[in-house]
């Protein structure tokens, strides 16, 4: 599988990156057994770059991953995590966490000062067995981004030039904000959370061009926008952006859907596809809860698709025209 370096640094990801969502317990439970064939499905398909959060799951994604990559040569793999939450124990009393499908051992403090992330760092490390972090994302700072902006990035910063991690940005859906911050900061990478898709391309505004400009690279995950793009068709009770699906949007995949079956192609093929045409994405990162799941994405993902598809989808309105649409990998 190809892989591609992260801005300036030494740090690269393979064009398909796992993404640690899912194996905290996102929309339903998971058991350690099925997590952990989903997680060597991965590595046996060729995966290398393996993304998590203490937010997923409370600590149960990082601890997943991080069970899957100790006994791992450390060099083949690239491990990013993600700060902004604290997570302190507590009593469960039988409730379940409110994000995910999980005891509620732990609740989160939002944290974006220097002490707080590098507790949270220190805190990361202890729950994968890690003896370091590849890429450290600010995560989900879009209703604390002065303080994260000011106070977070540059401790970010400082791990970076202490050689504790080797590349460093943020992880967030608002392009603004993002935008924002490569402007102001060195940051090495951003993962953009679904607005650069088949069904949201709004980072073409102005974030994917600053990227450019100032040598940023670009992860794009929630390529499938929580779901409604997984499939070949919309089923029933499909999530965007994970909330149900509107009746606008489902209309709008079924178009996609006719476009991509006059090339014969599937939707989801389409959807891991085109974010990597742009020149500033590095790769893609998909959140697979089982084993099927990845087998399947990484089938569909070397499948060639034909620029006659991206050609058809901008002439039906369904394609922005400012989006490169060079040849598919």
């Amino acid at each position: 599988m190809r892989t591609h370096r992260l801005g300036r640094t030494p740090v690269r990801v393979t064009e398909l990156g796992f993404g640690g969502g899912p194996l905290g317990g996102l929309f339903e439970p998971l058991d350690d057994d099925t997590a952990a064939r989903a997680l060597t499905a991965a590595w046996q398909a060729g995966i290398r770059y393996f993304d998590t959060s203490p937010h997923y799951g409370i600590g149960h994604s990082e601890r997943r991953v991080g069970e899957l990559l100790r006994g791992r040569p450390r060099a083949e793999y690239t491990l990013s995590t993600k700060v902004g939450r604290l997570l302190v124990p507590q009593e469960a009393r039988g409730r379940m966490d409110e994000s995910f499908a999980v005891p509620a051992t732990h609740r989160r403090v939002w944290d974006f000062s220097r002490d707080g992330i590098r507790r949270s760092v220190e805190d990361s490390l202890t729950r994968m067995g890690a003896d370091r972090i590849d890429v450290l994302y600010l995560h989900d700072a879009e209703e604390h981004f002065e303080a994260a902006l000011r106070d977070g990035y540059p401790a970010l910063a400082e791990l970076r030039a202490q050689g504790m991690v080797g590349a460093v940005g943020a992880g967030m859906y608002d392009p603004a904000k993002l935008t924002r911050l490569v402007r102001e900061t060195d940051a090495d990478v951003i993962m953009l959370s679904g607005r650069y898709t088949l069904l949201d391309q709004s980072a073409l505004e102005e974030l994917l061009p600053a990227c450019a400009e100032r040598g940023v690279s670009v992860l794009a995950a929630s390529v499938f926008n929580s779901g409604l793009l997984a499939t070949g068709r919309p089923v029933e009770g499909a999530r965007f952006d994970y909330e149900p699906a509107g009746a606008e949007q489902v209309r709008r995949v079924h178009r996609i859907a006719d476009v991509c079956e006059a090339h014969g192609v599937s939707v989801p093929q389409a959807a891991m596809a085109f974010p990597l045409l742009h020149p500033v994405v590095a790769g893609i990162v998909v959140g697979m809860r089982s084993a099927r799941e990845v087998e399947a994405n990484v089938a569909a993902f070397p499948a060639g698709v034909p620029a006659g598809l991206w050609s058809d989808l901008r002439a039906e309105g369904l394609l922005d025209v400012r989006a490169p649409v060079g040849a598919a990998p």
